[in-house]
C-alpha cells in the first residue's frame, strides 16, 4: 500500500509499505480521508518523542471496511484504543486508560496510508448522506467537544456563559462550534494569522479578533504555548475556567497568583471519552456543528508539501485532509 512516512525532522516520504494487517477482532479499513493534526506537525518538527521515525502518522480518518461480513460499511475511526478493563475504562474515562494506544504512535501505525486496522469497537457507522471527508473531522471535533463539556461542567451555574478560544486552527474552530452547540452564544476566537482570521470570519461565520482584550468566563487554549497560557490567565474572569487542550510546549505562562486569588479553575484535557466521540459524531450527523466545509483536500502523494505549507503558515483553512487514492 502507499503511505506517507515520517522519516525524520521535517522529512516525509511517500512510498510503498507493507499493507496493514488486522489482528483478531479488528477490521481492515480502506482509508478515504485522513486529516493533518497539530500533533502530526509536532512530530514532523521533531517535538514529540512519542512519535519516533520512521512512522506512519495520521489519526483523524474515515473509510470503508474491506473484507469480512461487514465489507462496505462506511465508518469514522476513534483512534484511541484502550484496554476496556481498567477502572478508567469501566467508568467512562477511557482517555485516562494506562494502556491506551493511539494510531500514529508505536506500536500502531497511523492513517496517512491507504489502509489501517482497527478494533470494531473503535468504528462508528457513517450514513450514506455524510461525506467521509467530513466524517474524518470527528476526531478533532471530539477533542474540543470533550474540552468544552469539561469546562461547562466546572463553571459555576450562576456565572455568565461567554467564551474566548485561543487559536483558530481545527481544534480552536471545533471548540467554538462545540460551545455554540452546547448553548454558549458569546464566543470569540483569538487568531493572529490574517489569512486564517479572514477565513474563519468569512467562510465559517465566527467572531474573530487579533488581540485579546475582553475577559470571558471560559477560555479554551487550543494552542498550548507559554504566550497563550499567559493570555488565558489574564483574560479568564474571576471564578472562570481555563480548559487547556493545546500541546505546543510544556511550561511557562500561567499566572498562578492571579488564578489562586481569583479562584480560576484550570483543566488540562486530553483526547475524549468513547461517549464524547459518539456524541460528537451524532452532532455531525445532526448538523449541530455546521456545514463542516472548512477543510482543504489534497492528495496523500502531496502530503509532504502540505506539511511544508502548514509549517510556513501559508494555509488559510483550519484543516487539510489527505486523500490516499489520488
Amino acid at each position: 500500500m502507499k503511505a506517507l512516512v515520517y522519516d525524520g525532522v521535517e522529512t516525509l516520504g511517500y512510498r510503498d509499505v507493507a499493507k496493514a494487517m488486522q489482528n483478531e477482532g479488528e477490521h481492515l479499513i480502506r482509508i478515504e480521508a485522513s486529516g493533518i493534526c497539530g500533533s502530526d506537525m509536532h512530530a514532523y518538527l521533531g517535538h514529540d518523542n512519542r512519535r519516533p521515525a520512521p512512522l506512519i502518522l495520521g489519526h483523524e480518518a474515515a473509510g470503508v471496511i474491506e473484507g469480512g461480513p461487514e465489507a462496505g460499511r462506511r465508518v469514522t475511526i476513534n483512534p484511541l484504543v484502550t484496554c476496556r478493563r481498567c477502572k478508567a475504562c469501566t467508568t467512562g474515562r477511557e482517555n485516562l486508560c494506562a494502556e491506551r494506544q493511539i494510531i500514529s504512535m508505536p506500536p500502531r501505525e497511523g492513517a496517512f496510508a491507504q489502509y489501517v486496522a482497527m478494533p470494531g469497537s473503535n468504528l462508528v457507522t457513517v450514513p450514506d448522506g455524510v461525506a467521509l471527508a467530513k466524517a474524518a473531522l470527528a476526531e478533532p471535533l471530539a477533542v474540543s467537544w470533550h474540552a468544552v463539556r469539561l469546562a461547562l461542567e466546572a463553571l459555576h451555574p450562576e456565572m455568565e456563559r461567554s467564551a474566548l478560544v485561543l487559536g483558530g486552527g481545527a481544534i480552536g474552530l471545533a471548540a467554538a462550534l462545540a460551545l455554540h452547540a452546547m448553548g454558549v452564544e458569546e464566543v470569540t476566537i483569538l487568531e493572529p494569522n490574517d489569512n486564517r482570521r479572514g477565513f474563519l470570519a468569512d467562510r465559517c461565520g465566527q467572531a474573530v479578533t487579533h488581540e485579546g482584550k475582553r475577559p470571558a468566563s471560559i477560555v479554551i487554549d487550543a494552542v498550548g504555548y507559554a504566550a497563550t497560557r499567559a493570555t488565558a490567565s489574564r483574560l479568564a474572569m474571576p471564578g472562570g475556567v481555563i480548559a487547556h487542550v493545546g500541546l505546543g510546549e510544556g511550561a511557562g505562562g500561567l499566572d498562578i497568583r492571579r488564578m489562586t486569588l481569583q479562584e480560576i479553575s484550570f483543566i488540562g484535557t486530553y483526547t475524549y471519552t468513547a461517549r464524547d466521540f459518539r456524541d460528537t459524531v451524532q452532532a455531525i450527523f445532526d448538523g449541530r456543528l455546521g456545514a463542516l466545509d472548512w477543510f482543504e483536500t489534497r492528495a496523500l502523494s502531496e502530503g509532504a508539501q502540505a506539511f511544508r505549507d502548514l509549517r510556513a503558515g501559508a494555509v488559510a483553512a483550519p484543516k487539510i485532509v489527505l486523500d490516499p487514492w489520488s
